[in-house]
């Protein structure tokens, strides 16, 4: 990739990796450790980003809390490719009233404003990491259902898939291994946008305090610290930035992967 903001994304998303997997090992700090005697300190020598309002340390509680961001980013992205790419493929090739039911059934999905729907959702079953996946998931799989319909109404009739027919080839085996290698490139890009999608999705819910109550998570440091702006401003600019550089570098390797796999586009 020769795009710097394609790299700067591959390198943060790195980090965000190493955070995600080794956080409680790398954290300076215990994330759970009190220390009300230096509560809203700023960033010093021995708290690099400062400490809360419970004294503690911010630096450690932001690569803790990168586990629950990446956890949700990826399961949501993957049970929503998964189903996405499996109700898209039976759409576009068998069409008629099954392609009208699916697309019936998203259309009304859609519908619904995600968040609001997402918001719904947790606030009926609870806040809890799994119900944030769940409540996530149920409108993400429509975008991937969308666009492999899409590929696929314009790949069923090509030659290949045509001939594979003629050969007598049965629907599974045309699926498999016709059809899906040519929808996997436009796939990736779109999951690469969608991981950043369920990421501040999940920030979302979990600043309204609708996220997982027992691990640090940034949309709850997010909130805890709007109490405190204006006299403890690292509270907030902490989590803040580590959302939007994420969500950014997301958004740069979908864009370098959208040029690289179709230059034209």
């Amino acid at each position: 990739m020769k795009s710097p903001f394609a790299v700067a994304g591959l390198v943060l998303l790195a980090l965000l990796a190493v955070g995600a997997l080794f956080g409680a090992w790398l954290a300076p700090h215990d994330p759970a450790a009190l220390d009300l005697d230096h509560a809203l300190t700023g960033p010093n020598g021995a708290h690099w980003l400062g400490q809360d309002e419970l004294g503690r340390d911010l630096a450690s509680r932001l690569i803790v809390g990168a586990r629950a961001s990446a956890m949700v980013g990826l399961i949501v992205t993957l049970i929503s490719a998964c189903l996405g790419t499996f109700v898209g493929l039976l759409a576009g090739y068998f069409g008629g009233a099954l392609d009208q039911a699916v697309m019936r059934v998203i259309d009304i999905l859609l519908a619904f404003p995600g968040i609001l729907l997402a918001i719904a959702v947790t606030g009926i079953l609870g806040p809890s990491l799994w119900h944030v996946i769940f409540a996530l998931s149920i409108l993400g799989w429509t975008g991937f259902a969308r666009l492999v319909r899409g590929q696929v109404l314009s790949l069923r009739e090509r030659e290949f898939v045509l001939a594979a027919r003629g050969y007598g080839a049965g629907a599974p085996r045309i699926l498999r291994r016709h059809i899906l290698p040519h929808v996997l490139a436009p796939l990736l890009v779109q999951a690469t946008f969608g991981m950043a999608g369920v990421i501040l999705g999940e920030a979302s819910l979990s600043f309204l305090g609708l996220g997982p109550q027992d691990i640090p998570t940034w949309g709850a440091m997010l909130s805890s610290g709007v109490d405190y702006l204006l006299f403890a401003p690292h509270l907030s600019l902490a989590p803040g930035v580590a959302i939007m550089l994420t969500v950014l570098s997301f958004n740069f390797l979908g864009d370098a992967l959208r040029d690289r796999m179709d230059p034209k586009g």
